[in-house]
């Protein structure tokens, strides 16, 4: 099909709209009161955009079409190589006209314009008697994402309909711009996030560490700040850090770097795990803008049998016995980092050989309309199969809690003692009790 000589056929017979109430009725459905024509074109406009997905925001705009002026409408993408099809149809799709008309019609009769975006363009195809197409570019700016292409046997569109039309593809535009960088500054932060999360410090080989994080259920959620960490310490010792920074997005991302760089720092001086929430806590609330962060911290010391916590505003961990049975620890709960309001605390606990410790974020239990205690008691009621290693009890954790679902990411730190043979190490024999 030489689809230039057809677009060029058309051009030369496409008519102006008619002006309202001339050459036809107004659009289908059409109220004759200006107040009620307002409202029900705030009605369909604010149905459009609803979502961050283009493809609904698509599928919303060629229904509101339809049910403006009647017919059929779809979205005509094009790609490097011209027109890819028509998407989100609706209404009564068998009068939509051959996509590679369209484009053609549409590049030939409607080129870009300085000053402003495209005007509404109405044709007739050929072999389609009585068919009318009208065809609004999606532009928003410079960007143009497609044309709304509506079609109707009858009469033809009207002066009227043509500009409602107009206002809701420029509506739908600008929300798919809108999309588009929201999923640019998504992508970029969970790029980040993943960078960050794919290289956790090495524990000492007496400890086996497994690590999960997973995006919130829909894959256009905005990322979150979570994180985990493993830093390693004198005296065989392994500080095992969750943290949450509050808020999504390309910042909570960029503040939980910060986070995690400044508690790295802080712990290289193997402080006792309250005194790094503390130093922590004071930075944070020096710099301004940085967002608060819940964190708890837990200094596993394998060859003494002995488990350290300290919490900023965090949820408690989970430690599982060798027999598969779970209990939450008591752990102080001092204010969130960044609040500047210190007072951290510490409790010890013991960490026998097979005992599996998690860590963990709140996405991983909670669930809306549902009390934390509850939320708490869910996880703390699983059983595990004696034996498993610290990577099956992690995706024994998520399956059962459905956390691939839930509503904020997940992050998810799992520990349990290596057994190593001989003695302790002089290291740590010589090591001091006092911390």
């Amino acid at each position: 099909m030489d689809v230039r000589g057809v677009a060029r056929w058309i051009q030369a017979r496409a008519g102006s709209l008619p002006p309202v109430g001339r050459h036809g009725p107004a659009g289908a459905g059409e109220p004759q009161d200006e107040a009620a024509r307002l409202e029900a074109l705030r009605a369909l406009a604010d149905g459009i955009g609803t979502t961050l997905d283009e493809g609904t925001t698509c599928a919303e705009l060629t229904r509101a079409a339809v049910r403006l002026a009647g017919g059929a409408a779809a979205v005509l993408r094009r790609g490097e190589h011209g027109a890819t099809g028509y998407e989100a149809a609706a209404g009564t799709t068998d009068a939509l006209p051959d996509a590679r008309w369209a484009a053609a019609a549409v590049r030939e009769a409607q080129p870009p314009t300085a000053g402003g975006p495209p005007r509404p363009w109405t044709g007739r195809p050929p072999g389609s008697p009585g068919l009318t197409v009208l065809c609004v570019a999606l532009t928003s700016g410079a960007d143009r994402y497609g044309v709304l292409v509506a079609a109707r046997r009858g009469s033809p569109f009207t002066r009227t309909e043509a500009e409602r039309l107009a206002l809701l593809a420029e509506r739908a535009a600008s929300h798919i711009r809108h999309a588009r960088s929201h999923e640019l500054v998504d992508r970029t932060a969970g790029d980040l996030q993943r960078a960050l999360l794919a290289e956790p410090g090495r524990p000492h080989p007496n400890l086996h560490v497994a690590i999960r994080y997973l995006p919130s259920g829909s894959s256009r959620v905005l990322v979150g700040g979570d994180w985990c960490e493993t830093v390693r310490l004198h005296f065989g010792r392994t500080l095992l850090v969750v943290g949450d920074v509050m808020g999504h997005g390309l910042e909570a991302a960029v503040d939980m770097s910060a986070y995690r760089s400044a508690l790295r720092y802080i712990a290289s001086a193997d402080l006792p795990p309250h005194r790094v929430l503390r130093q922590l806590d004071d930075i944070a609330a020096g710099e301004g803008g940085r967002r608060p962060a819940t964190c708890l911290l837990a200094r596993a010391d394998p060859g003494r049998g002995r488990l350290t916590l300290s919490s900023a505003g965090h949820l408690p961990p989970l430690l599982i016995d060798g027999d598969g049975r779970a209990a939450l620890l008591g752990v102080p709960v001092g204010p969130p980092l960044g609040t500047g309001f210190g007072g951290y605390e510490s409790a010890t606990h013991e960490l026998a050989p097979g005992q599996t410790l998690v860590l963990f974020t709140d996405g991983l239990v909670e669930r809306r309309g549902e009390d934390i205690d509850s939320s708490l008691a869910r996880l703390a009621a699983l059983r595990f199969t004696p034996g498993d290693g610290v990577d099956h009890i992690l995706d024994t954790i998520l399956a059962r809690l459905d956390a691939r679902h839930a509503e904020d990411d997940v992050a998810v730190l799992a520990a349990r003692p290596q057994p190593r043979h001989g003695h302790l190490p002089e290291e740590a024999a010589a090591e001091p009790t006092a911390g």
